[in-house]
């Protein structure tokens, strides 16, 4: 046998339409509120932040949406992205488990993050925006955003997590090698920034403060949207790709999944690789669906279902969601960009639903199957990668002692070439696990608004 197997679609294979979950979900989301009125809210409240056509899709209910040409020219860069069967990973384990897993690292930005951003940059242009905000964690997000932007000549400004700016400044010279302008938040740029430093100049700020930066940026900027890299509906049906081309690989491979794995921040690449098997799911196939995330911010498996905010000033609208609270500031770990507090509300109504299971894994035991995943399969993954390789593996493992052979697929969602401070920090035997305490979950979770 191979030590690889490889299966490569054609270019004609991309897929032309995105897959909207909206449309087969048992349980309708519920709405986002206003920070204001706490009402519903209504489409022309978010046009301060977002372009017309890319609302429209936050709130479309149609199962299929057409991915426009222009769109689909810059995804041909790079897919379809290839599916590999993880060979010489399996021997290593000794399972007689299959283990797939769909290479997003392929993408020039190195993770799954441009299958959102090159849409979003494409929407924005189109809408006559001429300048973008984001903020970025680990930094794939604000890399992927910044190539889309040059590529439909917009401006960018990315607020990236103050720790992430200084465990990994090869990101900041990436975004800056597109064109885009990256500084660590809470800056010294906006209102809300400055605030924040006077109060804990030592933070090493949180993705909710820079989202606060990056929105109060972009609605008092001129000609000037925000753009997210997770969490909302638009972005998981942007990244909902990865699924549909797995299912035809996966076909080709005449084999079927018994398990779907993603690692979860926000949740967009686990709806990309997860959304379509969850339709299967939905009408009538049996498998298992999980979503991994740390121990050291476990919004699925801790937080409980609210409405919350989407950033730490309440800029944004309440959105229901598993959440540990719109003040949490995660612990400096190396988990990458697993560190958001709440969960897209798309995958937490699949989660409240049962359609998808939840766990969490120390950095140390990801890190330890990173490792494994490098010296058996050659590619070096990204620290949230890891979380996906570890249950992964957990899961042939029972197998094994069950007796079982089970066919396993998660999407490796990017390389971990620009993180390797982290591995060196694990050899180095620097990494600690850290599991948040229930009094700090409880803490952060004050003035919350339950949903009933």
């Amino acid at each position: 046998m191979a030590d690889r197997i490889k299966i490569v679609l054609d270019e004609k294979e991309i897929p032309r339409e995105w897959y909207n979950i909206q449309a087969d979900m048992p349980t309708p989301m519920k709405p986002p509120l206003h920070p204001g009125t706490l009402e519903p809210i209504k489409a022309k409240d978010l046009e301060a932040i977002f372009p017309m056509n890319l609302i429209e899709q936050e709130v479309s209910r149609e199962r299929w949406i057409k991915i426009p040409e222009p769109v689909m020219e810059k995804l041909a860069l790079w897919r379809p992205s290839p599916l590999y069967r993880a060979v010489n990973f399996e021997k290593a384990l000794g399972t007689k488990c299959k283990i797939y897993y769909k290479n997003e690292g392929v993408s020039p930005a190195g993770s799954h993050k441009p299958n959102s951003a090159i849409p979003q940059a494409y929407y924005n242009k189109i809408a006559g925006v001429k300048r973008l905000t984001t903020e970025t964690g680990a930094g794939q997000w604000g890399c992927a955003l910044s190539m889309a932007t040059q590529m439909f000549g917009l401006d960018l400004k990315v607020y990236m997590v103050r720790i992430s700016f200084d465990q990994k400044p090869f990101r900041k010279i990436m975004m800056e090698t597109w064109g885009a302008k990256c500084v660590p938040s809470p800056s010294s740029d906006t209102e809300v920034g400055r605030t924040i430093l006077k109060e804990f100049p030592d933070t090493p700020g949180s993705l909710g403060i820079a989202i606060s930066e990056a929105i109060e940026d972009a609605i008092s900027s001129k000609n000037t949207k925000y753009s997210l890299g997770s969490v909302l509906n638009f972005v998981c049906l942007h990244q909902t790709v990865i699924g549909l081309e797995a299912q035809k690989q996966m076909k080709i491979a005449g084999d079927y999944p018994d398990i779907v794995i993603g690692c979860v921040g926000g949740g967009s690449n686990f709806a990309g690789i997860a959304f379509p098997y969850v339709c299967d799911k939905i009408h009538g196939k049996k498998l298992r669906i999980i979503g991994v995330e740390p121990t050291a911010c476990p919004t699925m498996t801790k937080g409980p279902f609210v409405y919350d905010y989407g950033d730490t000033s309440k800029k944004t609208p309440l959105l229901p969601m598993h959440s540990l609270g719109h003040a949490f500031i995660p612990a400096p770990l190396h988990a990458g960009g697993l560190r958001y507090h709440g969960l897209a509300p798309l995958v937490s109504q699949l989660l409240q639903d049962k359609l998808m299971e939840a766990t969490a894994v120390s950095q140390v035991e990801c890190y330890k199957y990173g490792v494994l995943w490098a010296r058996t399969e050659g590619f070096i993954p990204a620290p949230e990668t890891t979380h996906a390789i570890a249950v992964a593996a957990e899961e042939a493992i029972k197998a094994k002692e069950e007796g079982k052979a089970k066919n396993i697929l998660l999407c490796w969602s990017g390389h971990g070439l620009m993180d390797l401070a982290g591995y060196e920090k694990y050899f180095s035997g620097k990494l600690t696990n850290y599991h948040m305490p229930d009094d700090e979950i409880k803490k952060s979770l004050t003035n919350r608004l339950i949903i009933v």
